[in-house]
């Protein structure tokens, strides 16, 4: 449902003298319309007053504070929820994130957006946001839907962003925002994000951070490191990927070849070289990268292997490809792009029935995925 649809279910009414919100509410000004939750059964036409519960008030707030950003009476309306639930905003940040965790992402972007018109100073509540965006835009790039999977990793940076502008800026601002650059093979900024985490954290004792903080400033480290190490954060570096991401694949790996002269050890460029040759479907060049990227330290990445079994899917060497495959999916057991892949090789042997397993086992991990619902769809009409 858009804005609108939502703002659509709810009524505004005056509440009569006797009605309780709640035994702590505050003192309801009767002047002030509250906007109620229709139930399914109500129109416009049969709303029942004495049916009226302070859940349908709780929801029909919510609902403005998501969708009404200009509603005059937004801190009134605040001011009653905080009233009334005291501990709404823990049970509804505990909620969004099970949802997303489930991959229930409409739900879960409506509750993140409550929550934001609820509380639009809460960092926190802006963090979870840019987690939700960020994991949302992976699971699309694993459904194949590439253009959607962008759009929600700019939503994403944009909320990083604004977490990490924040006065004072939580370190895990930048903890997660150095893994969503990373991601992208943005170095330069994930190198800059970690870097920002550990000046933040740097005067904390080890027990003041906890186990899982001392790992957190361990891996910020090593992924410092390893960036240096490996000259990542070079700018021809940074420019190879966005000229291949951009189509202009021929210019990024001229530059990509003269980065690898100077750095012939960092996996990460013979993945970008391979990644780039596998789009101008130079396979068996492609082939050899991806296989110098796993000599170099690619070899614990999933993609790394899973790219290498494209290119010899395409010059038929099945074999090898479904054994590339299968190591990919030790690494990364319910990576649904991987289990397609295993179900498009089974396809080129014209093993259909296999093939029909693997796309149905992609969609119990993720029943959105278009890609494998086509191809089931299409084998059950051949």
């Amino acid at each position: 449902m858009t804005g609108s649809d939502q703002l659509n279910s709810i009524y505004y009414i005056s509440l009569p003298e006797n009605f309780e919100l709640s035994k702590n509410a505050m003192h309801i000004d009767k002047s002030i319309p509250l906007p109620v939750q229709r139930k399914e059964k109500d129109s416009p036409d049969n709303f029942n007053m004495e049916e009226l519960t302070s859940e349908q008030i709780l929801s029909g707030i919510l609902t403005v504070l998501a969708y009404d950003k200009s509603n005059k009476h937004l801190d009134y309306y605040r001011n009653i929820i905080k009233d009334a639930r005291p501990n709404l905003k823990q049970e509804l940040s505990a909620a969004a994130i099970l949802k997303t965790k489930n991959e229930d992402f409409e739900i879960a972007e409506e509750i993140f957006m409550a929550l934001r018109g609820f509380d639009p100073e809460d960092v926190a509540i802006i963090l979870n946001t840019a987690l939700f965006f960020d994991q949302r835009a992976d699971s699309y790039r694993r459904s194949g839907l590439v253009e959607d999977a962008d759009a929600y990793d700019a939503s994403a940076e944009e909320y990083y962003k604004m977490a990490m502008d924040n006065d004072p800026p939580p370190p895990d601002a930048f903890f997660n925002a150095g893994f969503f650059y990373l991601k992208r093979n943005d170095f330069f900024n994930a190198r800059g994000c970690f870097e920002s985490f550990l000046a933040l954290t740097c005067d904390a004792k080890d027990e003041e951070l906890g186990e899982n903080g001392v790992y957190k400033k361990e891996r910020a480290q090593q992924i410092i490191n390893e960036i240096k190490n490996g000259n990542m954060d070079d700018a021809r570096f940074k420019n190879a990927y966005k000229l291949i991401q951009d189509g202009q694949e021929e210019k990024g790996l001229e530059e990509l070849r003269v980065f690898l002269q100077r750095n012939p050890d960092v996996w990460n460029a013979w993945f970008m070289l391979g990644w780039g040759l596998r789009r101008l479907g130079r396979y068996a060049d492609a082939e050899g990268a991806f296989n110098k990227a796993l000599e170099c330290g690619g070899d614990s990445n999933a993609d790394c292997y899973n790219e290498l079994s494209i290119c010899c899917m395409e010059q038929e060497k099945f074999d090898q490809a479904q054994a590339h495959l299968l190591k990919a999916l030790e690494i990364a057991p319910e990576n649904t792009k991987i289990i397609s892949n295993l179900g498009y090789i089974a396809l080129k042997r014209g093993e259909v029935s296999t093939a029909q397993k693997y796309f149905q086992t992609v969609l119990e991990y993720d029943p959105n995925d278009k890609i494998a619902a086509m191809e089931l769809e299409r084998l059950e009409r051949e």
